[in-house]
């Protein structure tokens, strides 16, 4: 993955916990991981698993229901 598409991926990822309004804790339960996972991901030093993608796109498909 380009470091740009990582890049949109943190914003992505730190955008959709703001409109949950969840902290990196919070949003870090809902997704199965630690959160200095999230930390990471939000500060582009990683990227989350396939499986967590998919818990992500799953609180992204709540928002747009919502």
């Amino acid at each position: 993955m380009s470091k740009r598409k990582n890049n949109e991926l943190a914003k992505m990822i730190r955008n959709l916990r703001a409109k949950l309004g969840l902290t990196q804790e919070q949003f870090a339960a809902k997704v199965g991981v630690t959160w200095s996972t999230v930390n990471r991901w939000e500060n582009d030093r990683g990227r989350p698993s396939p499986l967590a993608m998919r818990r992500i796109e799953e609180l992204q498909d709540q928002i747009k229901k919502q």
